[in-house]
């Protein structure tokens, strides 16, 4: 008698575990992980390997199985978009990832996205989502600077950082954001700094926020459009046109100008000195390829952050060039592939300059 009344305990209080366990999963947010590759998804032959690995290894089932806290924070499931290491990332990646995003935050069942990156290009991915993608809720881009077989790897909590963020309401209407190193950066100014330590990723404007212990703590907005108020629409872009980066220096020349310009670049971006300056040797030939069509973009490649100002270095009126603002010139190419893709006026490509 005594063991028939304890199996009928066991079996309620296991029913009642059960019904607890599915209102709770019931209540938690839906976050979907897309993975592209990258470090965070990298292995090395040895512990001691941080900085000599091979990337673009595990799969994203692994990667969400070997962080069971996930569960904690939302309910996770993953996508293999692509496996590779974002020094390969193509404009066809791009649209591609950023068209599979666009058809998730339309679903019911999806709160937020977090897309697992390599670091090399994640500030142009989270640029390009931050201006196509148009929803209020929260994308997080996240990679790592650590394999995760190496000692203190970083990509477990930029990961479960990262889904934390995207889990959140309070993380709703914020841009696209990146999550490295316990810090919340916006997609759109956000920029790889050093490449061997974990604190690689700043913004030359400060964070958005800080994740601790899955916590949200947010202390400035984005001032520039973004996503839902964005006037462009991955839906609508299919291809992207050809837009390079020349990189200016001393004793420059004007060889690299010529080859893009022959190769069918529709917009050059001069990665200048200081305030985006040109060297003498080269002005004649900007000029010369604006007179083609090509449209010029002067931007600076101060690495802790350029800021090109109108008419200061260059005349920009006269020659019909166009500024980069405070892009640096990977995030000035960005802006410039989604823009050619609506106009070809330079006064035009000026007024969305300043306003992303």
């Amino acid at each position: 008698m005594l063991n028939q009344m304890a199996r009928r305990w066991s079996m309620a209080m296991a029913a009642t575990l059960l019904v607890c366990s599915a209102a709770l999963a019931a209540d938690q947010p839906n976050v979907v992980i897309l993975a592209t590759g990258g470090t965070i998804a990298g292995a090395g032959a040895d512990v001691t390997n941080s900085a000599t690995y091979q990337a673009a290894k595990v799969p994203v089932d692994k990667l969400i199985a070997g962080i069971p806290q996930l569960n904690t924070v939302a309910a996770v499931r993953g996508e293999q978009v692509f496996q590779i290491a974002s020094e390969s990332f193509t404009n066809a990646n791009l649209v591609t990832l950023a068209k599979r995003v666009a058809a998730l935050v339309k679903q019911n069942d999806v709160d937020g996205v977090v897309i697992t990156h390599g670091t090399d290009t994640l500030e142009e991915t989270a640029y390009f989502l931050n201006l196509v993608v148009r929803t209020d809720k929260p994308i997080v881009v996240v990679g790592s600077m650590r394999p995760g077989t190496a000692m203190s790897a970083d990509g477990t909590l930029n990961l479960f950082n990262a889904v934390s963020v995207a889990a959140s309401k309070d993380a709703r209407g914020k841009g696209v954001l990146v999550t490295m190193n316990d810090e919340i950066n916006s997609g759109r100014d956000v920029a790889k700094m050093v490449n061997l330590r974990t604190e690689a990723f700043k913004s030359p404007w400060g964070p958005l926020g800080m994740v601790v212990e899955g916590k949200n703590y947010w202390f400035r907005l984005p001032a520039k459009r973004h996503t839902s108020h964005s006037e462009f629409d991955i839906d609508k872009i299919d291809t992207l046109p050809s837009v390079e980066i020349a990189y200016g220096s001393g004793n420059a020349s004007d060889t690299a100008y010529r080859a893009f310009a022959a190769n069918g670049a529709k917009a050059i971006v001069h990665a200048g000195t200081g305030n985006g300056s040109v060297s003498s040797a080269v002005v004649p030939s900007l000029q010369e390829l604006r007179g083609k069509g090509i449209q010029i973009i002067r931007s600076s490649h101060v690495n802790a952050g350029g800021f090109v100002l109108r008419n200061a270095e260059q005349p920009d009126d006269k020659y019909d060039w166009v500024v980069a603002h405070d892009l640096n010139p990977q995030k000035a190419r960005i802006l410039a592939l989604v823009a050619l893709t609506k106009t070809q006026d330079s006064k035009e490509l000026q007024r969305i300059f300043w306003e992303y």
